[in-house]
């Protein structure tokens, strides 16, 4: 619908970054669906693609079924879980890219964005930000969007997720914004393969985007308490653990040398469930990931029963 890319284009204006409704935005079935439909696009057989590791596994997966090259990316604490573009290869087709982060809740400022137009704008490479969590910071920080870069809209698409933000998860509502070429590929795959959004659901997407937005901030309070009381907790029985500034996750390594999914199996036998690190890929091993979407009093439940664990 037009309306709702309209209503897209609206909310991309509150932070000061233009965008065309018709050649320049697109309606998603969720953010997933843009993700995984963009490598059938661009993505000829034996193309790399350049995929963050750890990451959201879907980046790797579409890859693979475009019949393209995967090529890692390591996150590691030692870069905030940053990629070292200056170490990327420069014959890639596509670039992956996901701040704020999950798995691990890093984040990106602009000095890092400008960067991957740069190294884009170089090789002729396309960018995908994924940036699902753009929204959902804490401790004034305020996370910038990709195509705020200067020159970001001439070699890359943002896609954003309502599911987070807004709290609309299972109803399939996302969008892609940037480069009208790349826009235009992708909207040719998906006339192929879907048939667009459930008109309902693009309805409440436009009321949530240009409705009144005091609910992303009392969402963004109640994951800060829990945030708040899961790192505290940890922290108080000894673990190791920064205060992310975004995202719903906590990541945390693994506290006594044991593989990731032995350590969540333990816990699951405790009645504590996480995410072990290496299914996000092989930097992941060594990780954690908290998901902060159970009250406070579940998280402060989880941190005793850790403590018996222990």
């Amino acid at each position: 619908m037009l309306s709702f890319r309209e209503a897209v284009s609206e909310w991309y204006a509150k932070k000061g970054i233009p965008i065309d409704p018709v050649r320049e935005a697109s309606a998603l079935i969720g953010s997933k669906e843009g993700i995984a439909h963009l490598p059938l696009a661009f993505i000829n057989r034996g193309d790399k693609v350049l995929v963050p590791d750890p990451a959201y596994p879907v980046y790797r997966i579409a890859t693979i079924l475009a019949d393209g090259q995967p090529i890692s990316m390591p996150l590691t604490a030692d870069n905030g879980f940053l990629p070292d573009i200056d170490k990327a290869v420069t014959d890639a087709k596509l670039l992956f890219i996901n701040y704020p982060n999950n798995p691990t809740a890093a984040v990106a400022d602009s000095d890092f964005f400008r960067a991957i137009v740069d190294y884009a704008s170089d090789n002729d490479i396309i960018v995908c930000h994924d940036a699902a969590y753009l929204e959902l910071t804490y401790d004034g920080y305020v996370a910038p969007s990709f195509l705020s870069a200067p020159g970001a809209m001439d070699v890359g698409i943002e896609i954003g997720s309502l599911s987070k933000t807004y709290n609309m998860t299972g109803w399939r509502i996302g969008f892609a914004v940037g480069n009208a070429d790349v826009i235009a590929g992708l909207r040719k795959v998906k006339s192929n393969l879907d048939s667009g959004a459930f008109q309902a659901v693009q309805e409440a997407g436009i009321a949530a985007m240009t409705g009144p937005q005091d609910t992303v901030e009392v969402l963004k309070k109640l994951y800060l308490e829990r945030r708040d009381a899961l790192v505290d907790g940890l922290r108080n029985i000894g673990w190791s653990v920064d205060k992310p500034k975004a995202t719903f996750y906590v990541w945390v390594p693994v506290p006594d040398g044991s593989s990731s999914l032995e350590f969540s199996m333990r816990l699951l036998n405790a009645g504590i469930v996480v995410t072990p690190g290496i299914g996000f890929g092989d930097h992941g091993e060594g990780y954690i990931r908290f998901a902060l979407t159970v009250p406070v009093s579940t998280i402060e439940e989880a941190v005793t029963r850790l403590q018996d664990v222990m």
